[in-house]
């Protein structure tokens, strides 16, 4: 058995020296996908323990986040009245916390990975191929040959597009192994997807949304292999991806069917490694002036992707750390435009939770689980001299997911109290949501919200649909599909009604009459709304656009909200039509190219979202 074990820790060096020239050849994932070999990282402890087992291990240093004197302070929650901001109600003064609905029971794959497609307006879920079963069979009987001698086969399907109106399944086929990759919408609202395990590792595919598409995969097209990576949207519609598994690298995607000579070397992901592995899954943004903001561990910098040098390292982020398998949660906030002409459109990053301990994940192999980190932190990554400011969140929270509504409002969930990201690591199902208004005081930005009864820990996902609700599933700490665990392989699909759908509230909400669906960068947009029985004045209206997020392991990546500045409402209290202008992003760095959900906002209540293109 030692000698097993002992070669599960040498066969991956084997493979990485021995076989690296095989990367380059066509169909190289055939090979790799025969083999079932895995690191140190993936040997996790037993899954099947007592959920209260840690009340058994007295831990000293057992805390989230301090509350400490000085300027950096973490501020307790308030016990005293919300006031809310001028353009969203206080919702707890309402008292309507928002509402759960169970839309399916299977949702046919484990979604480890999700994102809402535009135009067709389906949700496409996967996971891994590595597992060889789902619930839900192949398309037309297709079958994956594994081992050629043997005639083992996969029949199963291991990525779906689930409808969000009548939550249908509709299979498609997947060959290479997406466990754990990475994924975003390029300028036409096609999924690029970079990376995944073994075969997939050095994969691109892209998935369109035409009836009948199904994935195009090309396993040699990534210098580097990418696993545990992260992909973001740069201003010419082309992507980045950076880190990885043991890759202390950048690159860019080339164009479809090309391949990489070589990546980028990238030494501050060395520098920010350590033995837990903590700058898995970096948070990665683009900011408002065209630099890529890059976030590892506790450190950040910006990137130039034109030079490939680093322009600014930004302070150190204190408390602990942020990054898989700590895994925090972090979303670039709203970016605001105003109708007169910006020279500097700001950008600010909010960061939560994560671990205080570097050793969290070794500690949870043993039996030990730490509670999470419970602050937020924001700073602004385009002042001259940046700051983090530090607040706490109502509960501790790991492994959640950071979604950002219509309103603008940021809803944290899913998650756990206490351990790390792996399998079976984490302990204290997180079931409350959180809303967090950015543009409150400090000390009064979260609202606590209704509970779910699903525990949503790894492996969960999260998608804000066009109506309003958000979109939960997932759920997999377990190494396969395995229904007796602790917390069991998840496939029931819920939505989330956030408290500006509160039925009291529906003759608020605007319905959009008219939009243009192309938008140009540098114009206007005119968008006609209905909205009877109210006075709709300028201050109470909101244009915004999103771009939806690929989200996986906590990480929302390429998620962009964007709250469009507005020059004049003309308005007929009579008819109830109503006509708004608002100015378009100045460039693609404010707004990369593709598509956006355009929503109207009225008192914080938001219209059903239309498709805009830009670019």
């Amino acid at each position: 058995m030692a000698n097993a074990i002992k070669s599960l820790f040498i066969l991956p060096l084997f493979f990485v020296s021995g076989f690296s020239h095989i990367w380059s050849q066509p169909k190289a994932f055939e090979l790799f996908n025969q083999k079932h070999i895995l690191g140190p990282h993936e040997l996790f402890g037993n899954p099947f323990g007592n959920p209260e087992d840690y009340k058994k291990v007295k831990v000293p240093d057992d805390f989230g986040t301090p509350i400490n004197n000085g300027e950096d302070v973490a501020v307790p929650v308030p016990t005293k009245r919300q006031r809310g901001s001028a353009d969203t109600p206080n919702w707890a003064a309402l008292g309507y916390k928002g509402a759960w609905e169970l839309v399916s029971q299977n949702s046919g794959v484990s979604a480890m990975h999700a994102i809402l497609l535009p135009k067709i307006d389906k949700v496409l879920m996967y996971d891994a191929t590595i597992w060889k079963i789902s619930k839900l069979p192949s398309p037309n009987g297709h079958c994956r040959v594994l081992n050629k001698t043997t005639g083992e086969k996969d029949c199963w399907s291991h990525s779906v597009l689930f409808d969000i109106n009548n939550s249908e399944l509709t299979p498609l086929e997947l060959h290479t192994d997406t466990w754990c990759s990475s994924g975003g919408l390029d300028i036409d609202g096609n999924l690029v997807s970079t990376g995944g395990y073994q075969g997939g590792a050095n994969t691109v595919r892209y998935l369109g949304t035409c009836k009948g598409c199904n994935w195009r995969e090309y396993p040699t097209a990534l210098a580097d292999r990418r696993w545990y990576s992260t992909q973001a949207t740069l201003p010419d519609g082309g992507f980045i991806v950076v880190g990885g598994r043991d890759a202390f690298s950048y690159e860019y995607i080339p164009a479809e069917g090309k391949s990489n000579a070589k990546p980028f070397f990238f030494d501050f992901l060395r520098q920010t490694s350590d033995p837990e592995e903590n700058n898995l899954y970096p948070f990665v943004f683009l900011s408002t002036d065209g630099n890529v903001f890059i976030f590892a561990n506790s450190r950040s910098v910006l990137l130039n992707p034109k030079s490939n040098k680093i322009v600014r390292e930004l302070p150190v982020l204190p408390g602990g750390h942020r990054s898989y398998p700590a895994s925090g949660m972090s979303a670039l906030l709203p970016i605001k435009l105003h109708a007169d002409n910006q020279k500097v459109v700001p950008a600010e990053v909010l960061i939560c939770g994560g671990s205080a301990h570097k050793d969290s994940y070794s500690k949870a192999e043993k039996q030990i689980f730490y509670t999470a980190l419970q602050d937020c932190a924001r700073i602004k990554i385009t002042d001259k001299n940046p700051v983090w400011k530090r607040e706490l969140m109502p509960t501790p929270r790991i492994m959640g997911d950071m979604m950002i509504l219509p309103s603008g409002e940021v809803l944290i969930l899913n998650g756990a109290e206490r351990g790390a990201s792996g399998w079976g690591f984490a302990r204290e199902p997180n079931f409350t949501p959180v809303l967090y208004n950015p543009r409150a005081k400090r000390g009064e930005r979260f609202t606590e919200l209704a509970p779910s009864t699903i525990a949503r820990m790894y492996h969960s996902v999260s998608a804000v649909l066009p109506d309003g609700k958000v979109l939960v599933g997932g759920s997999n700490t377990n190494n396969g599909y395995i229904y007796d665990a602790m917390y069991p392989t998840e496939l029931r699909i819920e939505k989330f009604s956030p408290p500006y759908l509160n039925a009291a509230l529906a003759g608020k909400r605007p319905v959009i009459v008219r939009v243009s669906g192309r938008l140009t960068y540098g114009g206007n947009v005119g968008v006609q709304i209905k909205l009877n029985g109210f006075q709709v004045l300028q201050k109470d209206l909101k244009v915004t656009i999103y771009a939806p997020a690929f989200t996986t392991h906590g990480v929302s990546m390429n998620q962009r909200h964007i709250d469009l500045g507005l020059k004049r409402v003309q308005s007929n209290d009579k008819t109830g039509i109503h006509d708004i202008m608002a100015v378009t992003p100045p460039s693609s760095t404010i707004a990369p190219p593709g598509y956006y959900m355009l929503s109207v906002v009225f008192q914080g209540v938001p219209s059903v979202a239309q498709w805009v293109q830009i670019k």
